[in-house]
């Protein structure tokens, strides 16, 4: 058996057994409750979730050993490629595809989404009419690869040579050579170089990227890992009258980021990764339809978002928020909501004896803030980043990231959580010891976290380039409607 099935398997084991102690400590509460027992016996499921706690943060340190986020960067596009709302409406109308329905629900579409005048097109869009070949396609990849990597290879010091996997997420566009190909080609990477290209997998790729790089660093003689994000629109664009297809030319720009991993003992890191969680529905048909390439009934290749989308992935988010939460919320808040869990399930128990009905109750949700600090959630607009953050009890300023980013550069796929966390660094909020969780949610469907632990002392290592995309703007920010 291999390193990288038996490190699956630990894991694995690892989850179930601390699913059944909880279980276990949960039903013993509740029977000492329902006995009416001695209040110190109380004192026993409280003692076993502590031990729990202990062995599983002892079992994931160890687990985990030397992964860390060297440091990231994200790319800024140049400003000729910016294209503000009024002219991209003026934009569709000379481009002749477009009905006039269709120029209209596009423009009420990006102006109802919170998205600002700053975002960027890739230059093949910018033409009349836009181009859509492949060859512009890898123009556009050049475009946005090239310059995140120079700027964080210049950051970190670390020379791409000593780079041993490299995955680039994309999920539209997957070329050959593969886009990873193109990379270590123009960097001149080493021969034993392990390359993944994923494709498909929408705005959660960047956390699968992540998994699968600390997966190599664990398995593999490797000691930095590289993971590259974008999303390439030249092919993604729609010129057809699906309006379901329509939606994703509304929110999705150009953008790119770049991660670097390390396994190194020695090495100087920012973040150190505490827990990797990765949930799919995919066996679900809906949950599989809810987001589909297909051609349209005039034979246009569009990306449809299926009705009923929203439904399925609350409904995903709910099995992915309970594995999550056993694996990183502290004793405390499990106990707090086991407890008004189990008040809740007797309340109900008895209005159904009483035969009355207090109606519909929203569903409770633990307080993810005792265990995060900061927070990247998935950028799909306003009212979607509002409505999941108010589901999952976080305040304006908390989704604030999330709304920003989007604002000033749209929704650029896996690569917008990298956005969202430059966001935070260049207005100084995150500090030495401080957690953040980033969420991503794609096709399949698949909702992926990862969280972070900041272990270096915040400051300006790199000067005003430590601010990233955001070096020009962020005293602009935030912008409140």
């Amino acid at each position: 058996m291999d390193v990288a099935h038996k490190d699956h398997l630990l894991a694995a084991f690892h989850g179930l057994l601390g699913a059944t102690a909880l279980l276990l400590c949960v039903l013993a509460e509740a029977l000492v409750f329902a006995l009416q027992r001695s209040a110190a016996l109380y004192l026993v499921p409280v003692t076993a979730m502590l031990l729990l706690s202990r062995y599983r943060r002892r079992g994931a340190a160890g687990r985990g050993i030397g992964i860390g986020l060297v440091d990231f960067s994200c790319l800024k596009p140049p400003r000729r490629l910016r294209l503000p709302v009024a002219a991209l409406r003026e934009h569709m109308e000379l481009i002749g595809c477009f009905d006039r329905g269709s120029i209209e629900f596009m423009t009420d579409a990006i102006r109802s989404s919170g998205m600002g005048n700053e975002t960027y097109f890739p230059p093949a869009l910018h033409y009349l009419p836009p181009a859509s070949t492949h060859a512009h396609a890898v123009q556009e990849a050049h475009m946005l690869f090239f310059p995140a990597l120079d700027g964080l290879f210049a950051k970190t010091r670390v020379p791409p040579s000593a780079v041993g996997a490299l995955v680039v997420n994309c999920s539209g566009f997957c070329p050959g050579p593969s886009l990873a190909s193109v990379i270590a080609s123009r960097y001149g990477m080493r021969s034993d170089l392990r390359t993944f290209n994923l494709s498909g997998m929408g705005c959660s790729a960047g956390s699968v990227g992540v998994d699968v790089a600390a997966g190599v660093l664990r398995a593999h003689a490797a000691s930095y890992a590289l993971v590259v994000s974008a999303e390439i629109l030249t092919v993604g664009w729609y010129c057809g009258k699906d309006r379901g297809k329509l939606l994703l030319n509304c929110n999705f720009r150009t953008g790119c980021s770049a991660a670097l991993l390390t396994n190194s003992v020695g090495a100087q890191v920012k973040y150190r990764l505490r827990n990797v969680t990765r949930t799919n529905t995919t066996a679900n048909d809906r949950s599989y339809r809810a987001g589909y390439r297909e051609e349209d009934d005039d034979g246009i290749t569009g990306f449809t978002l299926g009705q009923g989308v929203g439904r399925m992935v609350s409904e995903l988010l709910r099995a992915h928020l309970v594995t999550l939460s056993i694996s990183i919320l502290p004793w405390r808040e499990k106990l707090n909501y086991t407890a008004a869990l189990l008040v809740s399930m007797r309340r109900r128990g008895q209005d159904k004896l009483a035969g009355s009905s207090s109606g519909a109750s929203a569903a409770l949700m633990p307080d993810f803030r005792a265990a995060a600090d900061h927070f990247c959630l998935p950028s799909s607009g306003k009212p979607m980043i509002l409505r999941l953050g108010k589901g999952l009890g976080l305040s304006e300023r908390e989704m604030e990231a999330a709304l920003m980013t989007f604002h000033r550069f749209g929704n650029q796929s896996a690569a917008s959580l990298w956005y969202q966390l430059a966001y935070l660094e260049a207005k100084g909020r995150v500090r030495k010891g401080d957690t953040v969780w980033q969420l991503g949610i794609g096709s399949g469907l698949k909702a992926n976290s990862l969280v972070w632990e900041r272990v270096a002392v915040a400051g300006g290592r790199h000067g005003r380039n430590a601010l990233g995309p955001w070096m020009e703007c962020i005293h602009q920010y935030p912008v409140w409607e």
